[in-house]
């Protein structure tokens, strides 16, 4: 009978040993989410707002489980708590969030916030708006005047070279160079998600209106 429970016990610690390879290499698309909003927020010059939601809750399982069930694992599950304590809590602990707080990254997020003020007239004007992969792209010129459009262009492109350096350094900050894309990925969205009504961007190769 040992040998018979040993069998599952061994295959579902193999399993679960696999898992927690998974989890050290998994993008975090939820703490990227949150990170991008709250930067993407504060990119925006916006304070007023509700803070980021928490994490949604775990419902706990249901405890109970049949007679037979408990004497046939009575004595495995104990000590299966055990292994899978020391197995599991070091690997979810790795890496809980996604690193955003470093002197270059800092360095980037004041860069744009100063320049926030500069472009939020064209982007209200619609003369810029979002671009589809996490950058700012000239919608019409002809709604800035004449003397003012090498400017415009000039701050729409500083703000696209800090963002590609933002893409860039969170993905370096957390040692993962090979998740730049998913990074920009996520703030492409949460740029047009968090942006005022009103403002512009583009979407399957048209530019549409929020």
């Amino acid at each position: 009978m040992k040998a018979w429970f040993g069998v599952p016990v061994l295959a579902l610690l193999s399993a679960l040993v696999a898992g927690c390879v998974t989890i050290n290499i998994y993008f975090p698309a939820a703490a990227a989410e949150d990170a991008a909003r709250a930067i993407v927020r504060d990119a925006l010059q916006f304070h007023d707002i509700e803070e980021l939601r928490e994490p949604e809750s775990v419902p706990e399982m249901d405890g109970g489980s049949s007679d037979a069930g408990d004497a046939a694992g009575g004595r495995s599950i104990p000590l299966l708590a055990r292994l899978l304590e020391g197995l599991i809590a070091p690997a979810a602990a790795s890496n809980p969030d996604l690193q955003v707080e470093t002197p270059a990254v800092n360095r980037i997020r004041a860069s744009m916030r100063e320049r926030a003020p500069q472009l939020a007239p064209h982007f209200r004007s619609g003369a810029i708006g979002f671009g589809a992969d996490g950058d700012v792209a000239i919608r019409d010129l002809s709604e800035v005047p004449l003397r003012e459009r090498s400017e415009v262009q000039r701050l729409v492109s500083e703000e696209n070279s800090d963002r590609s350096s933002l893409y860039r350094e969170i993905a370096r900050a957390n040692d993962r160079p090979d998740w730049e894309d998913r990074i920009r990925e996520t703030f492409a969205r949460v740029w047009v998600e968090e942006a005022p009504t009103g403002y512009w961007y583009r979407s399957g190769g048209e530019w549409r209106q929020k």
